[in-house]
């Protein structure tokens, strides 16, 4: 409980990172002005995402994280590899949520507006991510399903990894994985959205 409330906003489970200004400056046409600067349209999202997440995991996260170590029992690891493999296993995390919301972002150019994507990515975040209940205790086909979802890398497998229910190795070729696809996909979808900016004159 107090992981997931630690990681709520610095990996933006239910939303609130850079998203909404990407959708706003999409929907505006300011987006046309974001091509035409000499620095990739993916990257500075991606470094502002990272900024972003870092300060969240400081003021929001490790703070509160530490409060409930203070105040309540804890099984928590002693060893260091333990929590330098957290480490790994939450910047993995966040490129994975980072794909998933440029993504849903990028569906501005087609949907015109954002509201719906948001409500859809919030209750997926939450549900499919383990922050309202583990995946693991997910029955039969649904924990099989939402396990291999991109949202299982960016509360569960930390979790795991930190809890040692899990190789780290294998977390982190699962995340590793997702991240990639994502981003790939996040690069085709941008090449196809700038196209079609180029066709309405924008």
């Amino acid at each position: 409980m107090w992981l997931g409330q630690c990681l709520y906003a610095t990996l933006a489970i239910q939303g609130g990172g850079f998203e909404k200004d990407l959708m706003d400056r999409i929907r505006t046409g300011d987006i046309a002005v974001d091509l035409y600067r000499p620095a990739d349209l993916q990257l500075w999202w991606l470094a502002s995402d990272f900024g972003r997440a870092l300060f969240q995991l400081i003021g929001r996260g490790v703070i509160p994280f530490a409060f409930g170590a203070l105040f309540f029992p804890m099984a928590l690891p002693t060893d260091v590899t333990s929590w330098l493999a957290l480490l790994v296993a939450l910047l993995l995390a966040m490129v994975v949520s980072f794909g998933i919301r440029y993504l849903a972002a990028l569906s501005v150019f087609w949907l015109l507006d954002g509201t719906g994507i948001n409500q859809a990515m919030m209750i997926l975040g939450i549900f499919c991510s383990g922050m309202v209940l583990p995946l693991n205790a997910f029955p039969g086909g649904l924990g099989t399903f939402v396990q291999a979802l991109p949202w299982a890398a960016q509360l569960q497998m930390p979790a795991d990894v930190l809890m040692g229910k899990t190789d780290p190795l294998h977390a982190y070729a699962f995340q590793a994985t997702w991240a990639v696809v994502l981003l790939v996909a996040g690069r085709l979808t941008q090449s196809a959205a700038t196209r079609r900016v180029v066709v309405q004159g924008g």
